[in-house]
């Protein structure tokens, strides 16, 4: 294996009604999806934060807590650094994220901490490749208090270019109806 993939299945994901990973984009749902590309892209799977809703499905995987819990992503991003020394983070609700786009982040030769998209000027956190050279950039974020994953790659990310519609997520029932 190159690296891990950190799958990011925490969030409530009130406004769909069940668990984002447990849509289905393409036939698979967009956990079993992340998870083959994962295995496709020579990467280990790991699911990140509270996968309590995926329980019996992927039982190889292994799921790491955030740690601390209660601040977000970030929680989750600091469990996967201390499990990787290279991981990519993927947020599960990430439909078009595709192989190519994964192998662009595992294979990125930057020494950057960081390499992450950016839209419009808005990091693209959670379809990153991370190294664990960054664990100190999250501990003095948890440290101030802020729990922003924008405010972490202004300071130690390099832009990746990675095309926009790949980036597109399911926030809502009314992203996932266009994309069928």
């Amino acid at each position: 294996m190159l690296g891990a993939l950190g799958i990011f299945v925490g969030g409530a994901s009130r406004r769909m009604g069940r668990p984002k990973g447990l849509l289905e984009f393409e036939g698979e749902t967009l956990l079993a999806r992340a998870v083959r590309l994962a295995t496709e892209a020579k990467l280990r799977p790991l699911l990140v934060g509270d996968a309590t809703p995926y329980e019996g499905l992927a039982p190889e995987v292994l799921r790491l807590e955030d740690a601390p819990p209660g601040v977000g992503p970030l929680g989750g991003l600091r469990a996967l650094l201390a499990e990787a020394p290279v991981a990519l983070a993927l947020a599960c609700d990430m439909p078009f994220v595709d192989l190519a786009t994964l192998l662009a982040l595992r294979d990125h030769p930057s020494p950057a901490p960081v390499a992450a998209p950016q839209h419009d000027g808005v990091w693209e956190p959670l379809c990153a490749r991370y190294r664990r050279s960054a664990l100190p950039f999250v501990d003095e974020q948890l440290r101030l208090g802020s729990h922003s994953l924008q405010a972490l790659l202004d300071r130690c990310a390099e832009v990746l270019p990675i095309d926009a519609e790949r980036l597109r997520d399911w926030d809502t029932p009314g992203d996932v109806a266009p994309a069928r």
